[in-house]
């Protein structure tokens, strides 16, 4: 069975032109088939700004209401999926950029508004791989936008973690897939100290002791999710996405 590597690139990365040109760099030299999906960083509220239409956030995440939805759809799918594509193209790629609307790849529905209602938010359903397949026999990387669709013409704004390990998973009766969630730092801290590999028992003895918080917590539960069904997952830093071992690696 082919290797393949699911890459999901965090927000700050893609706020830092530095940084994403290195990372998409490293990311160009692996040579295995691999799908990248990326976030969406702070463009999206500087663009509202600009716009005049105020970001609006409950304990740190975004509530999409119909305005911010456009806005998010014009600067994921477009700005910066297309730079990120474009800049592929430069280092030898053959990429294509698209959301989970295009060729009905990731199907999702509204997330339920209780307790708090995000708006016009995804939770993923599943994931049509038939596409994604083809792409990647042919030789073409795909880049996927943090944005699905619900099948009635509406387009929802989705957590970019959750697609890639959503995606991790479909792929994973065609491919032997790995996921790597990149980012600014090493991998999973404890005191300043990285650590090298985790099985649940660890994590939640961390997360109970308020050493893992904040956006790790849906990625550490995202990850051992895929890890249970198969998938090999890594947290690492985005200078290392090519590396074969770094960062923190996830185990049973």
């Amino acid at each position: 069975m082919k290797s393949l590597k699911i890459i999901k690139i965090g927000g700050k990365v893609i706020d830092d032109e530095q940084k994403l040109d290195h990372f998409l760099k490293e990311f160009a030299s692996i040579k295995e088939p691999k799908v990248l999906i990326h976030g969406g960083g702070s463009i999206a509220s500087n663009m509202s700004e600009r716009l005049g239409i105020k970001p609006n956030m409950i304990d740190g995440r975004r509530i999409t209401d119909a305005e911010t939805l456009e806005v998010i759809t014009m600067v994921y799918g477009g700005l910066v999926n297309k730079k990120i594509v474009a800049k592929l193209q430069s280092l030898g790629i053959n990429a294509v950029g698209l959301t989970g609307a295009d060729l009905n790849i990731i199907p999702a529905k509204k997330r339920n508004p209780e307790p708090v209602d995000f708006g016009w938010v995804g939770e993923v359903e599943t994931v049509n791989t038939s596409w994604l397949s083809q792409f990647l026999d042919s030789g073409v990387v795909p880049v996927l936008a943090p944005l699905t669709h619900d099948q009635q013409g509406q387009m929802l704004n989705t957590n970019a973690d959750t697609i890639a390990s959503a995606v991790a998973t479909a792929l994973g009766g065609e491919f032997e897939t790995e996921l790597l969630f990149c980012f600014e730092q090493s991998g999973v801290m404890n005191n300043g100290k990285l650590i090298t590999e985790m099985n649940l028992l660890l994590y939640r003895y961390l997360k109970d002791g308020g050493v893992i918080t904040d956006g790790m917590i849906p990625k550490l539960d995202l990850g051992f999710s895929a890890l249970i069904k198969g998938v090999q997952v890594s947290i690492r830093s985005f200078e290392d996405v090519a590396k074969l071992e770094s960062g923190t690696k996830l185990v049973r």
